[in-house]
């Protein structure tokens, strides 16, 4: 028993040992994420214009947004990560109001918001995702999942990426796909929906309860879309490369093909060939907006960051865009990080976008009857757009400061006005918080 027990000894020294040397051979791997780390983000969102599509290119487009978003990253290991996001978002909008005016308390009107059940709306989101990273952290995998839904709008999506790092970390490409499957709960105006199949026509409630001015004897030609979906697949490529100590450059090309009801079922237009017809100040629709149900875009870009200094960094962004629709952009972006201390950074930024009209465009009465296709959607319009901002940003890797269990890791708050020059204007304020879970 004597000879067994020392020999059962040896052997699980040499076991220890052997164990022990091939943990002295392994390479440290340093977690793509340390820890579980949660971000807050919010928004108010303000625009106002004169060219609502819910009312044919005419009308208020004044638009309150609030937006939450709660996003939580988890590493379930050394080379794993689970994100989860979800987020909310409440709207009040004279426009979408209007897409039944005639339900409010007061005179229906293109520039007044109706107080009834469409002035407001609530979209949410919920999205997951996972990525792998290699031992040698070159290779990224990830794939996400994602679900979100309107009153009239439910969509689900999936996707993923795969990103190669080379040239020690110095040169990066990447793939990423995503489909999503689009359903609406189509809406129409409400004036249109008594002459869709077997409805009643001028003997509806709407008609007999209010008197039409102008062209008493409103008859629109107007049917309902056969099919309420659509789908989304998209596919993009990205390159980036070290250029020097200071210089880092990035090039990405983005391809979309959708198909299905590409129209926005509440958007009316007015045609120039048939007399207008009125409830209040509110002019009747001759049709909603329809447009091609398939449509393929392109865009190709470049970023350009420079480090000055420990102060300054200059960021660059150029995007070119097309599509079959007829419309081609340019956007062109400046932004300079300032750090002026370890902790605080400030970033001022300009944005310049430019596009060209879709083929289906047209202002309020410009179409005829004998189109095709048409919109009044000043989105698909010939405009330009300016974009100034203003951020601040607070850094602490040390979480000095907590909540709970959550030691506050940074803060970014930031400023945005945007402009078009076809009358719509925009403010936004952002804010957002970083924290991790000790």
């Amino acid at each position: 028993m004597k000879h067994i027990s020392l020999l059962i000894i040896a052997v699980l020294s040499t076991q220890f040992a052997i164990g022990q040397a091939q943990d002295s051979t392994q390479v440290y791997k340093k977690r793509v994420l340390e820890t579980t780390e949660v971000d807050f983000l919010s928004s108010y969102y303000t625009q106002d214009g004169d060219n609502a599509a819910v009312s044919g290119g005419i009308g208020s487009e004044e638009l309150t947004d609030v937006t939450a978003t709660f996003i939580i990253s988890i590493p379930l290991n050394d080379d794993d990560v689970l994100t989860i996001d979800a987020g909310v978002s409440a709207y009040t909008s004279a426009s979408s109001s209007n897409v039944d005016p005639f339900d409010g308390n007061s005179p229906a009107d293109p520039f007044v918001a109706s107080s009834g059940a469409s002035e407001s709306d609530l979209w949410t989101n919920l999205t997951g995702s996972y990525s792998h990273s290699s031992d040698d952290r070159n290779d990224i995998w990830s794939a996400k999942l994602s679900v979100s839904a309107e009153y009239d709008y439910f969509s689900i999506g999936v996707g993923g990426s795969y990103t190669k790092l080379f040239n020690e970390k110095n040169t990066e490409i990447s793939i990423n796909g995503n489909v999503y499957v689009d359903t609406w709960n189509a809406l129409y105006p409400t004036e249109l929906r008594p002459f869709a199949g077997s409805g009643n026509g001028l003997n509806s409630s709407l008609f007999t309860q209010n008197t039409i001015t102008g062209n008493a004897n409103y008859n629109p030609n107007f049917t309902t879309f056969d099919s309420e979906g659509r789908n989304t697949y998209a596919l993009g490529f990205g390159f980036s490369q070290i250029l020097s100590k200071n210089l880092q450059g990035s090039l990405a090309l983005d391809l979309v093909q959708q198909d299905g009801l590409l129209s926005t079922p509440f958007q009316r237009v007015y045609f120039s060939d048939i007399a207008d017809s009125f409830i209040d100040n509110f002019q009747l629709a001759d049709d909603i907006e329809r447009l091609p149900d398939t449509r393929f875009k392109i865009a190709v870009g470049g970023r350009l960051n420079y480090y000055i200094n420990e102060t300054f960094v200059v960021r660059t962004f150029y995007r070119y865009y097309t599509d079959d629709w007829g419309i081609k952009s340019h956007t062109a972006s400046v932004e300079v990080p300032i750090k002026i201390t370890d902790k605080f950074t400030l970033y001022p930024s300009y944005r310049f976008y430019n596009q060209t009209a879709a083929d289906y465009f047209n202002i309020y009465e410009g179409h005829l009857s004998t189109d095709e296709f048409y919109t009044s959607d000043y989105d698909l319009s010939e405009y330009s757009a300016n974009q100034f901002s203003f951020g601040a940003s607070y850094t602490d890797i040390f979480t000095k400061f907590h909540i709970w269990k959550l030691g506050l890791k940074s803060i970014d708050l930031k400023y945005t006005q945007y402009d078009r020059d076809n009358t719509l204007s925009a403010n936004i304020i952002t804010a957002g918080f970083k924290f991790v879970i000790d």
